[in-house]
């Protein structure tokens, strides 16, 4: 019987599981065109087909952002919808205890976090690295484009002392579009600052195309090409300037080492792969903080006041993991700490309010 009622419930969490992605998917892209077109619609590169394909391509990185809250609203609505059906109270009768009937909700959470972090990161890796080279190809096209963050870089080479930025960085770091290069002589002053369109890692040396070099007192001067040399390392540029979102699941593991033979800060990259394993288990926290609000019987209606405080606690949940994920990119916690330790505390927090709930 157990089995049976398993299946059966595994069943309609997998059916409302898609429902809700769908639903989302539709949303999340209509909202993400409307933005796109909003920030793009301007530049000479774009168009409506780039701008859905664009959108398509972050739609997985923004599945797996927002796979926890889909989590829960999940759960809530199955077991509403089980509690409204008297299903639960049959199954309670039959002797049936709330931690076996909640095993299939468990298990299927657990799964779908296994999905997001081995099959959705790596795509959502993709599609980021993909949308911003398409981005960038835009803004290339384009003169009227927004500012970003830029990453900064300094090599020191020989008697040469630059400092690099870039609008955009592509190809894993190795590439930089609206790129800046300043040149400091011995006592530190600006000698030379050169925007290129693009500047290109080689070997020793960065490749800049469409130049333009200003000197301190003389008129600027344009160039198609030039060469700046530098002993900075293909693989040592790539750790410095990867970003986590554009490193697959599959990588990380490998960046990590090798950035920390570099002396590169892995704290972000760590932090990213913990949160990532640690997935499948906040998911399953979700799903019982959804079953801390949803069990309790009612033939026509939950209470509102409950459903808001499941939501809430969700939502406040999710925002104190991103937040100590924060700290554990920038170092001020270890990122084991930072990814772990709000999943135990939302596991242990979840089992013991079921425990109070159901076994007194």
């Amino acid at each position: 019987m157990i089995t049976t009622l398993g299946r059966y419930f595994l069943k309609r969490y997998v059916v409302v599981t898609l429902w809700f992605f769908l639903g989302v998917a539709s949303i999340t892209f209509l909202i993400d065109f409307s933005e796109t077109t909003g920030r793009f619609s301007d530049l000479d590169g774009f168009t409506v087909a780039g701008a859905l394909y664009l959108t398509a391509l972050r739609l997985p990185l923004i599945f797996q952002q927002t796979v926890p809250f889909i989590t829960l609203f999940v759960g809530m609505t199955v077991l509403i919808a089980l509690n409204r059906k008297s299903e639960l109270v049959v199954a309670r009768a039959a002797g049936i205890s709330v931690w076996q009937f909640m095993t299939p909700f468990v298990l299927g959470a657990f799964v779908v976090g296994l999905v997001t972090t081995f099959a959705l990161n790596p795509l959502a890796a993709w599609g980021q690295r993909q949308a911003l080279q398409t981005q960038s190809e835009w803004r290339q096209s384009g003169n009227n484009a927004s500012s970003r963050s830029i990453p900064w870089l300094r090599q020191i080479s020989g008697n040469q002392d630059v400092i690099l930025g870039a609008r955009t960085v592509m190809e894993e770091g190795t590439l930089l579009v609206d790129a800046v290069l300043i040149h400091f002589d011995g006592d530190g002053r600006i000698i030379l600052r050169q925007d290129a369109a693009s500047a290109k890692l080689k070997e020793g040396y960065w490749l800049l195309n469409d130049v333009t070099e200003t000197r301190p007192g003389e008129i600027p001067t344009r160039l198609a090409t030039a060469k700046v040399d530098t002993n900075l390392q293909r693989e040592f540029v790539q750790e410095r300037l990867a970003t986590p979102e554009t490193v697959a699941f599959y990588d990380l593991s490998n960046k990590i080492a090798v950035a920390r033979s570099f002396g590169v800060s892995t704290k972000a990259l760590e932090t990213q792969y913990h949160s990532l394993i640690s997935l499948p288990l906040l998911l399953v926290a979700m799903t019982l903080i959804a079953a801390t609000v949803s069990l309790k019987f009612s033939r026509f209606n939950q209470s509102r006041s409950v459903i808001l405080g499941g939501i809430l606690s969700g939502f406040v949940l999710y925002v104190v993991s991103v937040l100590v994920r924060a700290f554990g990119s920038s170092g001020v916690v270890p990122p084991f700490v930072a990814a772990w330790v709000p999943v135990v505390v939302a596991l242990s927090l979840g089992a013991t309010i079921l425990l109070h709930q159901e076994d007194g």
